[in-house]
């Protein structure tokens, strides 16, 4: 089974659930958010460091969902929850006149050749090379370069789905993608390169 394979069968299971959840069903919300939970919570730190500030504004958001579930119609419900999470999370930094660095907007310049950039984000294996690294090296990334990384890589979502959720169009999406790759290209040798002269000095 291929990766949007999966993604289309989780959503099915998700849609039934939310369908229960619609119906009344308040042990099928409670399994529902149970599987969005993680996800929301590590897409999130993209915007904020303050854990128990996610922890409440998930909170907030699932109740929310559960009053209006009525008047909500979905289709892919990962998606519907990220977005959701992310208007709310801005909202509330505006509301808070939040100066966090990770909202600074990045100026992504155009590059041309969509397809080609595309092409050569998909053939980058860095994301199964080494988690540690990985992880490590997406802590520096800037915040949006980060959240289209998190959309494309951990969630599969497409380019056109990743631009929706993010609010912008899909070659800024190429573009943020591109940029983090590479980013992350170097900051691995980095990386790699501290772990050996690491290893020499304390042998």
């Amino acid at each position: 089974m291929n990766k949007r394979q999966r993604i289309a069968e989780e959503n099915t299971v998700l849609l039934n659930l939310w369908q229960q959840s619609q119906a009344g069903d308040s042990l099928a919300f409670c399994q529902l958010a149970d599987k969005q939970y993680r996800t929301l919570f590590n897409y999130a730190t993209n915007f904020t460091y303050d854990k128990e500030f996610i922890k409440d504004s998930i909170q907030d958001l699932l109740i929310h969902i559960w009053e209006k579930r009525n008047t909500i119609q979905i289709q892919f419900v990962t998606i519907y929850f990220l977005r959701a999470l992310r208007n709310q999370l801005m909202q509330e930094f505006r509301r808070n006149n939040n100066a966090l660095s990770q909202l600074d907007i990045e100026e992504a310049g155009e590059l041309s050749d969509y397809q080609n950039i595309e092409t050569e984000i998909e053939q980058h294996e860095v994301f199964t090379e080494n988690q540690v690294k990985v992880r490590t090296a997406l802590e520096d990334l800037p915040r949006r370069q980060k959240e289209a990384i998190f959309l494309k890589y951990y969630e599969g979502m497409n380019n056109e789905q990743i631009a929706d959720l993010m609010q912008v169009n899909r070659q800024s999406v190429a573009n943020l993608l591109f940029k983090a790759i590479n980013s992350l290209k170097v900051q691995m040798q980095l990386i790699s390169q501290a772990l050996v002269l690491a290893y020499l000095y304390f042998k």
